[in-house]
């Protein structure tokens, strides 16, 4: 974990709420819609997130959380950006102390606070009949 676990509470609690009904819109955010693995309940998560070729790339500043072990067990999740929502699968957690997929910038900002741990999505076909 690189950030402290009481600023990921903090962050839930509050800053969520706050950036949850913006996140979709703004560049770098966006929110992953998921279902939590023992309850089912749909929950929305703002996160940082970056297209690159191959589909999105996640930062994971306080490590593998449940929104990412939601997604992981599901198999993939939605995601909302830039007022679009798309279908997203093969979730797979990668270790990268270089952050060769990140924007420079943000690559900057995450590699000051520690971040190795990304999670990888690809684009899958847009789900019929299933509100994520």
């Amino acid at each position: 974990m690189v950030l402290p676990r009481r600023l990921a509470l903090f962050n839930r609690v509050a800053t969520n709420r706050v950036t949850r009904p913006v996140a979709g819109w703004l560049p770098g955010f966006g929110v992953v819609v998921h279902r939590g693995r023992r309850s089912g309940r749909e929950y929305r998560t703002p996160i940082n997130i970056f297209r690159i070729s191959e589909g999105y790339v996640a930062a994971l500043p306080y490590g593998v959380t449940d929104w990412a072990r939601n997604v992981m067990a599901a198999g993939g999740c939605e995601l909302q950006t830039r007022g679009r929502r798309r279908h997203l699968t093969h979730p797979s957690l990668v270790h990268d102390p270089n952050r060769r997929d990140i924007p420079p910038v943000i690559r900057q900002i995450v590699g000051m606070i520690g971040v190795t741990d990304f999670l990888y999505l690809r684009p899958g076909p847009p789900r019929r009949g299933s509100s994520i």
